[in-house]
């Protein structure tokens, strides 16, 4: 069953989904760009036996407080610090796993990073940590970057419009009949509330600041070796396959899957994922069905 709270973290409310009992192993699932804890929907459900499983939305998306970019700044380091606290102070854990996503994978990279001895181990689907899993899609933030400006920031913008969201979920889908239109229509409603081009631009910008630390977490990643599973949609626009094949030069023990789907595979895969999953953290010895598709084994 799944519960719904808000933690009071530095004076700003945090929305957090949780299912299963504390007993058991906690899973942290971390979502990405344009989404929330929302795009996990599907697949808590089908983890709350065997996890005990924690969803939070970041400060500026989904449930969680918005406080504008004047009042609050955003940066990977900044969303990342509330995230410790809900976890390490309000929830009071002491060792989790994490799911990473997208914004997921520099958020919790940065908390593996910072508490190595915390980490059991990491999912990571569609989210980068190498220069190679950055496809031609993202140049225009390249240039954002190189020169912050109203013709820099313009192409930008299109990412925050209806249309780049529907497309984010449905560019590389194996079956679109799978596609929920609450997907897009959810994170849209959120992304166009007022003040938030202002917050998603803060953060475009910032990301530059992840790719000068990839060399960080992969250092993190050669050093540790935590238990890693990667699941991921091969036709995403913006990360690539060639990204997601790297993380076995630094931890040649993960598992990787690659699914027939694009940036945000659990619209079509949740139970084929939910299984890879228990399957490498809790049923290691168990003959692993997936329930809604196949995927290629690398």
């Amino acid at each position: 069953m799944n519960t719904f709270h808000y933690a009071n973290i530095d004076g700003h409310k945090i929305f957090y989904r949780e299912a299963g009992t504390s007993n058991l192993p906690t899973l942290v699932l971390l979502h990405g760009f344009p989404s929330s804890s929302h795009m996990f929907r599907d697949l808590i459900p089908k983890l709350a036996d065997k996890f005990h499983v924690i969803a939070p939305d970041y400060l500026g998306f989904g449930y969680s407080d918005q406080p504008n970019a004047n009042e609050f700044h955003y940066t990977f380091d900044n969303l990342t610090v509330q995230i410790e606290k809900l976890l390490f102070t309000h929830l009071g854990l002491k060792k989790f796993s994490i799911y990473v996503q997208d914004y997921g994978a520099p958020i919790g990279f940065r908390i593996a990073s910072h508490h190595p001895d915390a980490i059991e181990g990491i999912v990571i689907q569609n989210g980068n940590a190498y220069l190679e899993g950055v496809s031609p899609a993202l140049e225009p933030m390249t240039a954002f970057w190189k020169n912050r400006n109203a013709e820099t920031e313009a192409p930008l913008r299109g990412l925050l419009t209806a249309q780049a969201t529907k497309f984010q979920y449905e560019h590389g889908a194996s079956d679109l009949s799978k596609i929920s239109p609450d997907s897009y229509t959810f994170d849209q409603l959120f992304l166009d509330r007022s003040g938030n081009d202002a917050i998603q631009l803060d953060l475009f910008f910032d990301y530059q600041n992840n790719v000068a630390r990839y060399p960080e977490w992969q250092a993190y990643f050669r050093k540790h070796q935590p238990p890693t599973l990667i699941v991921w949609g091969q036709n995403d626009p913006f990360f690539t396959v060639a990204g997601a094949k790297a993380y076995l030069r630094d931890i040649p023990e993960a598992e990787l899957y690659l699914f027939e789907a694009g940036h945000f595979a659990l619209e079509e895969y949740s139970g084929a994922i939910a299984n890879y999953i228990r399957a490498f953290f809790v049923e290691s010895e168990a003959q692993l069905k997936c329930c809604d598709g196949l995927a290629m084994a690398c």
